[in-house]
């Protein structure tokens, strides 16, 4: 492993480093990443730091050059082994250390990798300060030492953590959890076996090929196995994770699937009702039906920009007891860390059920409807999807229509609206379309769809 300056500017994105391995992350790149890292926590006092990896193939020798860039400039590293994302936050939060990266790619396809990392507490480091860790990384001018490095076992502890505040009813469920052959397959039967449930287990073998289905739960065709296992089963609910155990996803007993604002709206309406706090976040995807319905119960909606490391800020920042985002990502700040767990998502969901007589459908009654499309991703470039959004808003205030330009183009109109942004992801640009008819839905769909088909 040697230094280079070899690096693709946009595989540092807007909340982590990411990229398709070896031809744009590779053993060098992370070694650099690693000095680079380093580096920046010496200049700022810091010392050690904590590392953790997902189940990807290249996870290993990308893991092993980060590591080495780390050591080779003075500072510690407590290594996590594989491990969730959310196991690596309960970690650093656990052990008061600070500073870490997480090596995942998420959801992304299975020839990609990348780096969330942490400089400080709160969260991942988004946006400007990604930017500058660029430079820190391109102009290596690095500090040199000799770390030590040790290992933990975080999963005891953290297991223990999440079911000391879950309290099951005496409801009897049958659960089948899908963990899409990602980083969940090595913990999560052990984690679910430990309630008073009838589980059962489905693609929960560790396989970074990803060879049943593409390991994102908010895309519904992920999760055709899922449903027809709930319903050949009999099952009470569908539990699904991501490949790196951050995001969920849900389907009833019927075989349906919940869309993650509707979750949110169950979940909304547990906690709600006994909270002193009544602040919720909820990103520019999510539906009209679940704002209304934090405002019947007096609560206050607060709208963020999209990004698990914005979403996951701000809720804590606006003081929120509960947040959450239409990709899966929730946040609870009741009897939790505050921080994304797809497993504790699971579980609250588990405990929800086994102390009420209804069904999701059932408890779900009363809500607004509305008709919404799936989020709709258009494959462009890293360079053309912001000039395309400039476009749409350029269209939006032709329009003269009310916009939401804190993440892309959102238009809210009096009978449905309208979203189109970039993915900060990959090379897409994202849309999603909702109306008070199908009619109003497809006429929004087709004006904007229209727009960035003319430009993308």
């Amino acid at each position: 492993m040697e230094l280079t300056s070899n690096i693709n500017p946009h595989i540092f994105r807007e909340y982590d480093i990411r990229g398709k391995y070896p031809s744009e992350i590779n053993e060098d790149i992370a070694y650099t990443i690693g000095r680079a890292f380093g580096t920046h926590l010496i200049r700022n006092h810091q010392k050690r730091c904590i590392i953790g990896k997902d189940n990807r193939l290249s996870g290993p020798v990308l893991h092993d050059a980060l590591v080495q860039g780390i050591l080779e400039s003075g500072v510690d590293i407590i290594d996590l082994g594989t491990v969730t994302t959310p196991m690596y936050y309960f970690a650093c939060i656990d052990q008061k250390i600070e500073p870490g990266i997480m090596i995942t790619a998420s959801h992304n396809p299975k020839d990609e990798n990348g780096f969330k990392i942490a400089f400080q507490a709160g969260g991942n480091a988004y946006g400007e300060t990604i930017q500058q860790f660029y430079q820190e990384v391109i102009a290596q001018q690095f500090t040199n030492g000799r770390g030590t490095l040790s290992r933990l076992d975080i999963k005891e502890r953290y297991f223990e953590f999440l079911l000391s505040s879950i309290h099951m009813g005496s409801n009897s469920l049958k659960v089948v959890v899908d963990c899409g052959n990602g980083t969940t397959s090595y913990f999560a039967k052990d984690l679910f076996s430990r309630l008073p449930i009838t589980l059962e287990m489905i693609c929960s073998e560790s396989d970074p090929t990803f060879p049943i289905h593409h390991p994102d739960p908010s895309v519904e065709e992920n999760l055709q196995l899922l449903k027809e296992t709930v319903i050949k089963t009999n099952a009470d609910i569908g539990i699904a994770f991501d490949g790196d155990g951050d995001r969920v996803g849900v389907v009833t007993h019927e075989g349906n699937y919940l869309s993650m604002d509707q979750y949110m709206i169950l979940m909304v309406r547990s906690i709600l009702p006994t909270s002193e706090n009544k602040r919720v976040l909820y990103d520019v995807k999510c539906s009209k039906s679940l704002v209304e319905e934090i405002e019947k119960l007096q609560g206050t909606a607060l709208c963020s920009r999209t990004g698990n490391s914005y979403t996951r800020k701000n809720t804590a920042l606006w003081n929120c007891v509960f947040g959450g985002e239409y990709s899966g990502h929730v946040y609870f700040r009741d009897r939790f860390l505050g921080f994304d767990s797809g497993m504790y998502a699971g579980l609250r969901i588990l405990e929800l059920l086994s102390r009420e007589s209804k069904s999701i459908p059932e408890l779900l009654e009363g809500v607004n409807h509305y008709y919404a499309t799936a989020e709709i991703k258009i494959p462009s470039t890293d360079d053309k999807k912001f000039q395309v959004i400039a476009k749409v808003k350029e269209y939006a205030s032709q329009k003269n229509y009310p916009i939401n330009d804190i993440d892309g183009v959102r238009i809210d109109l009096e009978d449905g609206w309208a979203l189109v942004r970039c993915s900060n992801t990959g090379p897409n640009i994202t849309a999603r379309f909702e109306g008070k008819t199908e009619q109003i839905r497809d006429q929004l769909k087709e004006e904007f769809l229209t727009v960035i088909e003319q430009y993308n």
